[in-house]
């Protein structure tokens, strides 16, 4: 698509917001939206004065004369009723019965957009109206990162292999009896913080204490170089989930934060902590990094910046510790290792291209030996892989740009070699002369 087509259809996405705008304004035609973007005041004036005038121009001057004179005989009674009427007025108690006295909409004397007062109001979060925030059309204005997306669902489609599953209870199962190492590791376990949000339901399943989950082995299958990422909830898990990542070998190194909507059920109190000061309406999920993995040379592993660290979707139903599924999007963008294991898995998270264990599993297939054989073709098959279509649309770090280029024989610095290089490492001998002043130079003994 070239610049004018990009420019046709952002200008008739234009004329179709302003078309809509003018429904809900009750507006013949968008071309009139101007009008009723002042106070509603200052029109009411505007129209009354033209009323007025077109009245007066039609009246004889002789006509206009006898009214002024009677009018001036009525003013003394008006302004004897306008000060019963604010007397009255003074005397009667205002009963505020919502906040429209205070509003700051399209509607008030300030027209814009309070989300605040809309959510004291309605109950209906401000992050509710965020635009484009689904996978499918959040690059809808931007086509090559729509389209990079496209190619890389597409290979990891075709790359992943078959979903592996293992019921087992975590409180005994020893990890490094999966023998194998993974590449990135996903770990969402059930927190005493999703019963204690929820007072009075009742639970099937045993919350874990993080003293409990920092003793997972979860270093015994990281690879050498890898990627964790834990969900760790609103509240102590912030703290907590960085001492386990600093535990298990990896470095802390972004924060990916769920936004959780209210778009299906506004004004829901429930999920208020007893000991809480503030709405809890976010999810926090921890990333850290094991080994050494730079994103400028590192492309064959990760690719970097493709992806958000916000997630906004719908709040799940009360009770649910369901995580949103682009979390498994924004992993897999990310990092190309292929091994990845999700630990706390349930039957609904099964997926291909991933191994999940976790004591609510209905049933096993995994293999060890199995799994081995999906990458023992050559050494690089673990890796995702690439295109030279990727490689091109996705963002990539810029060149290292040379601090001291060199120009001429003025470059700094000394070292060992001819006498005649200036160039660094490969300069003149120790005692020589230097770059600073480098037109002197000084007599060597023959």
């Amino acid at each position: 698509m070239n610049s004018a087509e990009r420019l046709k259809q952002m200008k008739e996405r234009s004329k179709l917001r302003r078309k809509l705008l003018a429904q809900q304004f009750g507006l013949k035609d968008e071309l009139n939206f101007g009008n009723i973007l002042g106070k509603k005041e200052d029109t009411n004036q505007i129209v009354s004065t033209k009323k007025n005038s077109t009245v007066i121009s039609s009246v004889p001057a002789d006509t206009i004369q006898t009214t002024s004179s009677v009018e001036k005989n009525n003013s003394s009674d008006s302004k004897e009723k306008k000060v019963q009427i604010l007397d009255n007025e003074d005397a009667v108690d205002s009963v505020y019965t919502d906040s429209k006295t205070f509003l700051k909409g399209t509607h008030s004397l300030n027209p814009h957009n309070d989300y605040c007062q809309h959510f004291i109001d309605s109950g209906y979060r401000p992050h509710n109206f965020i635009r484009d925030t689904g996978i499918s059309d959040r690059f809808e204005e931007y086509p090559k990162l729509k389209e990079l997306i496209k190619l890389k669902d597409e290979i990891i489609e075709q790359r992943a292999t078959p979903p592996m599953y293992l019921h087992c209870d975590l409180d005994t199962y020893d990890l490094a009896e999966l023998k194998y190492k993974f590449d990135v590791i996903l770990i969402d376990p059930p927190l005493e913080e999703y019963q204690r949000r929820c007072p009075g339901l009742m639970f099937n399943w045993r919350p874990w204490r993080w003293e409990e989950i920092i003793r997972l082995e979860i270093s015994q299958v990281a690879a050498q170089r890898s990627f964790c990422f834990l969900w760790c909830g609103s509240s102590e898990g912030l703290d907590e989930g960085r001492q386990c990542l600093k535990a298990w070998g990896f470095r802390r190194c972004e924060d990916i934060c769920w936004i959780k909507t209210n778009k299906n059920n506004p004004g829901n109190t429930k999920y208020m902590e007893p000991m809480s000061v503030l709405q809890h309406t976010k999810e926090h999920c921890l990333m850290g990094i094991k080994g050494t993995v730079r994103r400028s040379t590192d492309g064959d592993f990760i690719h970097a910046n493709v992806d958000l660290d916000i997630i906004i979707g719908e709040e799940p139903e009360y009770g649910s510790t369901e995580k949103p599924e682009e979390i498994f999007k924004i992993i897999e963008h990310f990092c190309l290792g292929r091994r990845r294991l999700h630990v706390f898995g349930n039957d609904h998270t099964v997926r291909p291209g991933w191994v999940t264990v976790g004591p609510d599993l209905t049933s096993s297939n995994y293999s060890s030996e199995q799994y081995n054989s999906f990458f023992s073709s050559s050494p690089e098959d673990y890796l995702v892989g690439s295109t030279d279509l990727i490689e091109q649309l996705r963002p990539k770090s810029p060149p290292a740009k040379i601090k001291n280029p060199t120009v001429g024989n003025t470059t700094r610095g000394r070292g060992r070699g001819d006498t005649q290089s200036y160039v660094r490492g490969v300069g003149v001998q120790r005692g020589g002369y230097s770059s600073r002043n480098y037109l002197a130079k000084p007599n060597y003994p023959s």
